[in-house]
C-alpha cells in the first residue's frame, strides 16, 4: 500500500470516526424517536453506499468531507428535531426571529452537498463537459431531490397525522415547502460558484491516481 493510499484511508477512517461519534450521540435520548430515525435515515443509507464505492470509485477528500458535514447536521436535526435546535432557538429569541432556522440550514446543505456530488459524478463519467450546461443540470438535480424530499415528507405526514409535525418542521410557515426547495437551489448555486476551483483541482489530482 502506497503512502498516498494509506493517507487517503486514515482521513476516510478519520470522518467516519467523527461520524460515529456524532451518531451515538444523537442517538442518546432524542426528543422524539421517531423522527430522529427518520431524519437520520439518508446517513445510513449513505454509509454502506460510502464504503462500498471507497475502493473502486473514491471520492474527493473535499466531498467526504462536505458530506460528513451535511450527515452532522442531520444528525443534530434529528436529535433536537429541526425546530427545537438550542442554538438557533438562541438566535431567534435573542434577535427576534420568526421561526428557529436550523431548517433552513439543512435544506441549504441539501443543495449545497448533493450538488458536489452530482458535479464529481457527472465530470468523472464525462456525462457533460465543464460550462453552463453542468451548472444547469446540476441545479436540477438538486431541485429534483429537494422536490422528492418534501414527497416523502408528505407521505409521511399522511401516514402518521399529528404525530409528524415535528418532522415536517413547518412552523407555522405556509410556503414552508416553496422555501425549502428554493433555499436548496441557492446552496447548489453556492457550492458551485465558491468550490469549482477547489473542487476542479481534486478532481485533477484524483485522475492522475485513478
Amino acid at each position: 500500500m502506497s503512502d498516498a493510499t494509506k493517507q487517503n484511508t486514515r482521513f476516510f477512517l478519520t470522518l467516519f470516526a467523527l461520524f460515529l461519534i456524532v451518531f451515538i450521540w444523537s442517538a442518546i435520548h432524542p426528543h422524539d424517536r421517531l423522527t430522529w430515525l427518520l431524519e437520520v435515515l439518508p446517513t445510513l443509507i449513505a454509509l454502506p453506499i460510502l464504503a462500498f464505492t471507497y475502493k473502486n470509485f473514491p471520492l474527493t477528500s473535499l466531498l467526504y468531507l462536505l458530506i460528513l458535514v451535511h450527515a452532522i447536521i442531520l444528525l443534530i436535526g434529528g436529535h433536537y428535531t429541526y425546530a427545537e435546535v438550542p442554538l438557533f432557538n438562541w438566535l431567534r429569541d435573542t434577535f427576534d426571529l420568526s421561526r428557529n432556522y436550523y431548517d433552513r440550514l439543512g435544506h441549504f446543505t441539501q443543495g449545497f452537498i448533493p450538488a458536489m456530488i452530482a458535479r464529481e459524478i457527472l465530470l468523472r463519467k464525462k456525462v457533460v463537459k465543464q460550462g453552463a450546461w453542468l451548472f444547469f443540470i446540476v441545479c436540477c438535480i438538486c431541485l429534483s431531490i429537494s422536490a422528492c424530499y418534501e414527497f416523502i415528507e408528505w407521505w409521511v405526514a399522511v401516514a402518521a397525522g399529528g404525530t409528524a409535525e415535528a418532522f415536517l418542521g413547518t412552523q407555522g410557515d405556509v410556503w414552508d415547502t416553496q422555501w425549502d426547495m428554493f433555499t436548496a437551489l441557492i446552496g447548489a448555486f453556492c457550492a458551485q460558484i465558491f468550490l469549482k476551483r477547489r473542487h476542479n483541482q481534486q478532481l485533477t489530482k484524483l485522475e492522475r491516481k485513478v
